[in-house]
Parts: C-alpha cells; sequence; structure tokens
C-alpha cells in the first residue's frame, strides 16, 4: 500500500490536508512542514505518494523531488502562476485554490499507476524450455501410471502446486523422484 506524506511550509495547512485525507478513507504516515523530515520518513517506507506546496521550509518542491526514491510520486499544490514554473513531467500538478474532488483524483490516479506498475512485475515469468520439459515429463508419468487424460495430469500438478505453495516445475520434479 502506498504511504501518503503532506508537507507545507506551515503546518497548520499540512495538518488540513491531512485532514481532508483522512475524511477521504486515505492514511497519512505523516505530515510535516520540511523537506528533510520527508526524506527522513521516504528512507523509512517501501514506496508512496508525497503532497507538498511549492516551498517548504527548507527548499523547493524541485530539490525534494530529487530526493525522492524511485518508489515515490510527487503531488504539487501551488497556485497556477506557480504550477506553470513547473517543468518536471513526473510531478502531479494541482491548482490552489484546492478542489478536494481534483487531489482525491491525483491520488487515485497515483494509486492506479502504482498498481499497473506492481502487476507488470509480479506477471509470471516464461518458463524455460528444460522446466516445460520437467513438466510434460511428470505429466506423461501420471497418465501412464495413472490413467489420466494429459489436461487432468495438468490439473492435478497445478493443484498440488498451489496447494503446496510450491511452483508447478517443483511439483513436477517432486512427482518425478517419487515415481
Amino acid at each position: 500500500m502506498l504511504s501518503i506524506i503532506v508537507s507545507f511550509p506551515k503546518l497548520d495547512d499540512a495538518n488540513k490536508i491531512k485532514n481532508i485525507l483522512v475524511r477521504n478513507g486515505y492514511e497519512v504516515a505523516l505530515s510535516c512542514n520540511n523537506a528533510a523530515q520527508v526524506i527522513n520518513m521516504c528512507s523509512k517506507l517501501d514506496e508512496g505518494i508525497v503532497i507538498c506546496g511549492y516551498k517548504l521550509a527548507d527548499m523547493l518542491y524541485s530539490e525534494l523531488s530529487g530526493y525522492l526514491p524511485s518508489g515515490f510520486s510527487m503531488i504539487l499544490l501551488a497556485s497556477r502562476g506557480r504550477l506553470v514554473e513547473c517543468y518536471e513531467p513526473d510531478i502531479i500538478k494541482v491548482a490552489m485554490p484546492l478542489k478536494i474532488n481534483e487531489l482525491v483524483k491525483s491520488i487515485e490516479d497515483v494509486y492506479h499507476a502504482y498498481k499497473r506498475r506492481q502487476k507488470k512485475l509480479n506477471r509470471p515469468k516464461e518458463r524455460t524450455e528444460e522446466e516445460k520439459q520437467i513438466i510434460n515429463d511428470a505429466k506423461l508419468l501420471l497418465i501412464s501410471n495413472h490413467g489420466m487424460t494429459e489436461e487432468e495430469a495438468h490439473r492435478y500438478i497445478q493443484k498440488i502446486s498451489m496447494d503446496s505453495g510450491n511452483s508447478m516445475v517443483e511439483t513436477a520434479e517432486m512427482i518425478l523422484i517419487l515415481k
């Protein structure tokens, strides 16, 4: 799950944004008024969203953006005039005065992008020819020794694999060992 960090020059403003987010169902890991605290918190988290103003107590948003780990996205809340000066394509910009639905939509967009990245990373890798052969050999053994069809043998290996928490290749290897 993505963690949210809110940082504005005035701590009161950061807390107001935090309260808006909490009322809309989001959990905020930190609200603060300086980039040092943001960077420190980011080092403790895997990924997240930093929502900040144009200028914090100790640095500009652009400098802070350079210190964020790769798993973090930034949402910049600033006046339209300041947003025009923001050229970084990876920073999501929301104009002030704040419209809550725009902020919530921006957060949802970051969540959806995060989920797409996770889904891409968690795709099963393609099996090697050797691994495919091990599975086929186990299927042939089940077909010849237990009278299963090819489909039944495949489903059997798949079910045992899922029940045991092993990969299909590991399960097929166990079947071949136990002949």
